[in-house]
């Protein structure tokens, strides 16, 4: 009886596990970003320009956001039921997704039945699949200014501000500029301390280059000597040669007596003399017949 009972119990656990993993991830949406006003930005699959909510996954896992819900009224939390079904509201990690607030929900997944009203302040709330659990919510300021977004500061943070710079479904903080070469500009403007640092760098890699081919030729020639006095040469200089200059010398002036025994004098002059042959002896075939001894 235990044993059933403990099957019925992990049976049950296996079949709302994965439920339990999708409430605890979709609890990680954020509504990033919002644009009240759309004259000249974005414009939808339709080509028309309407205002617009981002949501961004906060979490390190993919989040399906079918079946949670949008609202911009705090009394009606299922006023704009997500689809199921749709891939695209399968939402990657760190990324972000956009629904168009234009009243007309027939026009696809992600386009609300409610509008954004840009003459007073606007309530938007995004709710878990039960219609009950509040995920994320935020009351946009009346007074918005046309193709400025409301957002977060960075992506996912609780600092919210006016974004000049709109950036529907990315990350609303980019950088434009390097940093580092700006703080060049201001403290070094005649790049004298970027030349000092690279040929300092120049320099040291090439004293690292000489100290070890340095070490390794004195190794290597360690390695050689003690390998000849193990194979029974003697007298083998450590380092370099020791030898007098007047051995040198005496060898030089042997080798010079011997190329002059085994060389004659040669003359630069060079003789023609005409042959007086009707024939030519280049293809002459007598030269190449071989003569008898004669008897």
């Amino acid at each position: 009886m235990i044993r059933n009972k403990t099957g019925v119990t992990l049976l049950l656990f296996a079949m709302l596990f994965p439920a339990v993993i999708q409430a605890q991830q979709v609890t990680s949406m954020r509504i990033n970003e919002v644009l009240v006003i759309n004259n000249d930005n974005f414009v939808d699959d339709y080509g028309k320009r309407n205002g617009w909510i981002e949501l961004f996954n906060n979490s390190a896992g993919t989040i399906n956001i079918g079946g949670c819900y949008l609202t911009n009224d705090p009394n009606n939390p299922k006023k704009y039921p997500i689809p199921k079904g749709d891939v695209f509201t399968k939402i990657p990690p760190r990324q972000h997704v956009l629904f168009w607030a234009d009243g007309i929900a027939n026009r696809g997944t992600f386009h609300v039945n409610f509008i954004l009203n840009p003459e007073k302040e606007n309530y938007i709330a995004f709710y878990n699949s039960d219609g009950k659990t509040l995920v994320d919510e935020i009351t946009i300021p009346a007074g918005q200014k046309p193709d400025i977004s409301f957002g977060r500061k960075i992506d996912g943070r609780d600092n919210w501000a006016q974004l000049t710079k709109v950036t529907p479904s990315t990350n609303n903080l980019t950088l434009d500029t390097n940093e580092k070469i700006e703080n060049f500009q201001i403290n070094d403007s005649w790049g004298i301390g970027m030349t000092i640092t690279a040929m300092a760098v120049v320099f040291i890699g090439l004293i690292l280059l000489y100290g070890s081919f340095k070490y390794v030729g004195r190794t290597a020639i360690k390695m050689g000597t003690r390998r000849a006095q193990k194979a029974g040469v003697e007298n083998i200089p450590a380092k370099g040669h020791t030898e007098d200059g007047a051995v040198f010398a005496a060898i030089a002036a042997a080798l010079y007596e011997v190329a002059e025994d085994i060389h004659d004098i040669e003359s630069t002059v060079i003789t023609i003399q005409k042959v007086a042959r009707r024939y030519s002896p280049w293809s002459s075939k007598f030269h190449s017949m071989r003569e008898f001894t004669r008897k």
